[in-house]
């Protein structure tokens, strides 16, 4: 009987190796593990991570690909293009490099671009697909102007606007140079980038400006070793995005908020997830506060100075606590820091138990196992 069953055990591996060649078994590629508690070992988790997306990408079976399909044609085609200053380049400006890339666009096209200033506005339309800025992290070029929402409309007033899917930035510093907003108006918002189109990637990106810094304003984003400066509402949207290993630093003199989240209903799958990052700066500063109806926005495993007010947050955009707690969702899971102590919380946060933190610590939440890639080398 052992001996038979050997044989068998022999014959059922074979037919599995021959099913697998000829692709009619799909092959299955495990989930992402969650986020590991030490950051120091966050650079191999998002290596390994990264690593079982792109040996995956260019499989026939597309079964067994965990690409989006759009996606993996589209960096088969690669195709760089420079701007430089000085003219050595083929674009002197970035919004040129950008208005050479045809509408439809279904090739990556990654916009190389030397250091220095930039003082520019551009929007990257809908169109305008897999569009790269890639910087040099020696001399990272800063892209810069100074629209308001008196002149241009909050969301409107980005230097850099983004529109289109699959968009990376690398390297790149996004600034508004506007002067700091007057607390006795309503229309001083100077915004540094606006990301609304879906499935967009920041490495190594600086977001300077005010309030209303970073718009986050819809779709699914990943920021990971970012630095983002600001007063108040300063990243701000209804984006559904996770923020790795970020610096997120007030420089307000007076009131600050971090966050303003715009999702509309307890069932939207959008909000912030803030994974081991650094809150510093000045001001008295609140983790978040309601834009709309049913705010969602976690912290876990970050660093809080002492600037953080104790409250920690404001369940409405102007202080009040008319909206139903319920539809609230904020919450903190293994902070660190003077800030980080929950004992004065207001009564609407949540403090996370691992079960209700794990959703916000993988790829997993932003379906990132098919569109999560590392940054080109060009």
């Amino acid at each position: 009987m052992a001996e038979e069953m050997k044989k068998f055990s022999i014959l059922a591996t074979l037919l599995t190796i021959v099913l697998i060649s000829s692709n009619l078994i799909p092959i299955v590629v495990c989930e992402p593990e969650i986020i590991p508690t030490d950051s120091s070992k966050l650079d191999a988790w998002i290596g390994q991570n990264i690593k079982q997306f792109v040996e995956t990408k260019s499989l026939d079976d597309k079964e067994g690909s965990v690409l989006d399909d759009v996606l993996a044609t589209a960096e088969a085609g690669l195709k760089v293009i420079t701007v430089v200053k000085d003219g050595s380049g083929d674009f002197k400006t970035v919004a040129d490099a950008v208005k050479s890339i045809p509408s439809g666009n279904s090739k990556r096209t990654v916009i190389k671009i030397g250091g220095g200033e930039y003082r520019e506005k551009i929007t990257i339309d809908k169109s305008k697909t897999f569009i790269t800025f890639l910087g040099d992290p020696k001399g990272m070029p800063k892209i810069v102007f100074d629209g308001t929402a008196a002149k241009y409309g909050t969301v409107d007033s980005a230097t850099v606007a983004v529109e289109s899917d699959y968009f990376v930035a690398i390297n790149i510093e996004f600034v508004n140079s506007a002067p700091m907003p007057d607390a006795k108006k309503d229309d001083q918002q100077p915004v540094a980038l606006r990301i609304s189109g879906d499935k967009a990637a920041f490495h190594n990106c600086r977001f300077i400006g005010y309030q209303d810094t970073l718009c986050d304003f819809v779709g699914r984003h990943l920021f990971r070793d970012c630095y983002v400066e600001g007063t108040v509402d300063f990243i701000f949207g209804d984006g559904q995005s996770l923020y790795l290993n970020t610096t997120i630093k007030s420089v307000a003199k007076g009131l600050s908020v971090i966050t303003a989240h715009g999702r509309e209903e307890v069932s939207g799958k959008s909000g912030f997830a803030f994974v081991h990052c650094n809150i510093i700066g000045s001001g008295d500063t609140y983790l978040g506060r309601a834009w709309k109806n049913s705010p969602r926005v976690i912290f876990a495993y970050t660093y809080m100075g002492e600037h953080i007010n104790d409250q920690g947050w404001l369940n409405g955009m102007y202080g009040e606590s008319n909206n139903s707690q319920k539809n609230v969702y904020y919450g903190e899971y293994k902070c660190m820091g003077p800030g980080a102590d929950s004992t004065g919380r207001a009564k609407f946060v949540k403090i996370l138990s691992d079960a209700e933190a794990e959703p916000f610590l993988s790829m997993t939440y932003l379906d990132g196992n098919k569109w999560v890639l590392p940054p080109p080398k060009v």
